[in-house]
């Protein structure tokens, strides 16, 4: 077999494992965001659990990728995948172990772990795929594909987490989350060769801060992370509230939030195809791309506020996934097709402290304003800032082009 032919059956192999275990992930996060809904029924919990997944990026993402453009990604990537499994381990023995407020306690230590473990995990993560493509054409489109296949996975994740809750219980749905993480530890460990000899790492501390990522990006990348950051902040709480909107919008059962989880999946999926086939034009066009994104979320936000029929509350949600991913996976995308291969594992930190950093802050601000003018005028509230960022974006910087993609 010609090494063409080897990377495209490993980049298969890799998107398949990745693929499991994000199902196993959802399933597992729905069935805590159910079991925390149970317990307390306080929005709160629900944006604590979501900001314990993403906010840890606000401290270790920056680490993180310093880390991988040190020691080298496939390391930091295997160690990452380990601790993943030990933080999944935690939950799911929390459910047979503790009872109230300690098992309360623990889920949220648990998510806590695995949002430390996973913002090391994304960043070697990024980096890693440069190591399986033969030239930079094939990076742009390997990227996306993994915006694809994450989304997928949140698509089949909370259907089955809803029904093992039904079914067998929360455990189960836990049990499954920890088991999924063997998969691409194994991958990686035993199937798959990249190119290790073509990473570039930093050979000093000085040369891999955080800030000289910073300084050399460039002006075009560091505005994408900014932008990105800021619509996080304003938009970016739907995965965090999710129980508390599907218990308002569609009912409370488990299954009702399998179902509002699963269309804000099909969402992500088609705004990552959308991306996926336009990878190139849309990465030389960053704040076009980004508003566009950020425009469709925030005008279903607004769809939100006023409400309806379940049939088009459920195509506002649609919408939303859509608008969301597209934001998210293209802002991932450009930073890393645009920087130098040294920066990609501090460039993956820097998005990652924007978008999932970002997220969780909103989180909490979407709660406090649910529970202080109720989730219709929240959704009203964030959508309106929405559009009005996003418009302006268009019009500022709409025209700006990503004129240097550098190879790989």
């Amino acid at each position: 077999m010609s090494s063409r032919g080897l990377h495209e059956r490993q980049r298969i192999i890799f998107l398949i494992a990745s693929g499991v275990s994000t199902a196993g992930s959802f399933a597992g996060l729905t069935a805590k965001g159910w079991i925390l809904m149970d317990e307390t029924a306080a929005p709160m919990v629900l944006a604590l659990h979501f900001a314990a997944l993403s906010l840890p990026t606000l401290l270790v993402s920056g680490p993180a990728g310093v880390r991988t453009d040190r020691i080298g990604c496939e390391t930091v990537l295997i160690q990452a995948q380990w601790a993943l499994l030990g933080a999944g381990l935690i939950g799911a023995v929390a459910i047979p172990w503790l009872d109230g407020l300690p098992q309360v306690l623990m889920l949220l230590a648990s998510t806590l772990l695995v949002g430390i473990a996973g913002a090391y995990e994304l960043t070697a993560r990024n980096k890693y795929c440069a190591l399986l493509v033969d030239d930079n054409t094939q990076l742009a489109p390997f990227l996306t594909s993994f915006s694809v296949v994450f989304n997928v996975g949140k698509l089949v994740g909370p259907p089955i987490g809803g029904w093992l809750v039904t079914l067998t219980g929360p455990a189960t749905a836990l049990t499954l989350d920890a088991a999924t993480y063997l998969l691409p530890i194994a991958s990686v460990i035993w199937l798959l060769h990249p190119r290790l000899e073509q990473e570039q790492r930093s050979t000093s501390a000085e040369e891999s801060s955080l800030a000289v990522a910073w300084r050399d990006c460039g002006s075009t990348l560091r505005h994408v992370v900014v932008f990105t950051g800021l619509m996080c902040v304003v938009g970016f709480f739907h995965p965090g509230l999710a129980p508390l909107i599907a218990a308002q919008e569609l009912g409370t059962d488990p299954m009702d939030l399998g179902l509002f989880t699963s269309v804000l999946a099909l969402g992500s999926i088609a705004g990552g195809l959308i991306l996926q086939r336009n990878s190139h034009r849309f990465c030389r066009r960053p704040s076009l791309t980004l508003a566009g994104f950020g425009l469709v979320t925030a005008v279903a936000q607004l769809g939100m506020a006023r409400g309806g029929t379940v049939p088009f509350i459920l195509l506002m949600t649609l919408l939303i996934g859509a608008g969301t991913a597209g934001l998210l996976s293209s802002s991932n995308l450009i930073t890393q097709v645009g920087s130098s291969q040294i920066l990609r594992g501090r460039m993956a930190g820097l998005s990652q402290i924007a978008f999932l950093g970002g997220g969780g802050i909103s989180g909490l601000i979407a709660a406090q304003l649910s529970i202080s003018v109720g989730l219709p005028t929240t959704f009203a509230i964030t959508g309106g800032i929405g559009v009005v960022l996003a418009l302006l974006e268009i019009r500022r910087r709409g025209s700006i082009v990503l004129t240097e993609i550098r190879s790989v």
